[in-house]
């Protein structure tokens, strides 16, 4: 028998076909609608049903190049169960380039929602009404946030057994155990029984090529995990993470101009130096040193810092012990 066709708002998606989805969310004072655009692929033979987005922070576009290039690689007539892939979630975020909804909410503080709450609250309520309600599984693509950096990594639940599989499939360079935050997208949908891959890499308003390319590779291979598409489809050679689950920030101790000696990626010491401060005229005013062991995984980019200010991201290999 073949397959029953994908119901989403008010359309259906025949089988062996891959259909683009408009979902209304607001009207503008100009009378214009915004929409959430959603392409399904809705494979010939059945399988598991799972979701990929981006932008939930519209200035976070790196994700929305991993989506357009991976939907590129999946044809619906060989596709084995369902993807549902939203490049933008927050739309009027993106269009102004900014993280937050113009009443600067932060939409992936705003999740479950509801259909009568705020602006945030209602985009929320309908990704889980029309997107996560359907899915088993969901990729989260962000990057860091304005003006900070950071290497590909994956946060998930690590303590549950598929989630692990789908992470140490992803192949992200850094695996890191991470708590759930209130309001969030991956709290919400746990909540609702679906498992979450959060990727993070890179940084905001930009495209680039590396952590692009190692977002394309894992959706693919998580997908190849899945059953979704044939392993030979899938990204490139396969990389074991490095499992950790704690990190944190080395903060200034100083105001000042910075000098960072540290890169994406680097196995530090505690106690090695990252970097320094120095005033207006150069004059070295304070050294950067490491508080912990471990990999840099996120990096500021401002160069002028005040005391307080979080400089770089280190997270601790576990040794499982």
């Amino acid at each position: 028998m073949a397959r029953e066709s994908f119901a989403i708002g008010n359309v259906r998606v025949r089988a062996g076909s891959a259909k683009e989805v408009e979902l209304p969310i607001t009207r503008l004072v100009t009378g214009g609608d915004v929409n959430l655009p959603v392409r399904v692929v809705h494979g010939r033979e059945p399988g598991p049903v799972a979701w990929v987005n981006a932008a939930i922070h519209g200035d976070e576009v790196n994700g929305v190049e991993v989506i357009r290039q991976a939907l590129a690689t999946l044809s619906p007539k060989t596709f084995r169960g369902t993807l549902l892939a939203v490049p933008v979630v927050n739309v009027l975020g993106f269009l102004a380039g900014d993280r937050y909804l113009p009443d600067r909410r932060d939409l992936n503080r705003s999740f479950p929602g509801s259909s009568r709450g705020s602006l945030a609250s209602r985009i929320a309520h309908l990704f889980m009404t029309e997107v996560v309600s359907k899915c088993e599984v969901g990729i989260d693509l962000h990057t860091a946030a304005d003006r900070r950096t950071n290497l590909p990594q994956i946060r998930a639940d690590l303590d549950d057994p598929a989630t692990r599989e789908l992470a140490e499939a992803f192949g992200a360079p850094v695996m890191l155990h991470a708590k759930l935050r209130d309001g969030s997208l991956r709290q919400a949908a746990r909540d609702a029984g679906a498992r979450v891959l959060l990727y993070e890499a890179g940084e905001a308003l930009r495209f680039e090529e590396d952590p692009i390319a190692v977002g394309v590779a894992g959706v693919r291979r998580v997908l190849a995990t899945m059953g979704m598409i044939d392993d030979e489809d899938a990204g490139g050679e396969r990389v074991m993470p490095v499992e950790c689950r704690a990190s944190g920030w080395v903060r200034a101790r100083g105001t000042g101009i910075l000098h960072m000696e540290a890169h994406l990626g680097d196995r530090v010491e505690e106690g090695q130096r990252l970097g320094g401060l120095s005033d207006t005229f150069g004059r070295r005013v304070r050294l950067v040193h490491a508080d912990r062991p471990g990999i840099v995984v996120g990096l500021t980019r401002a160069p002028i810092v005040n005391a307080g200010d979080a400089l770089v991201h280190i997270a601790t290999p576990y040794d499982g012990e």
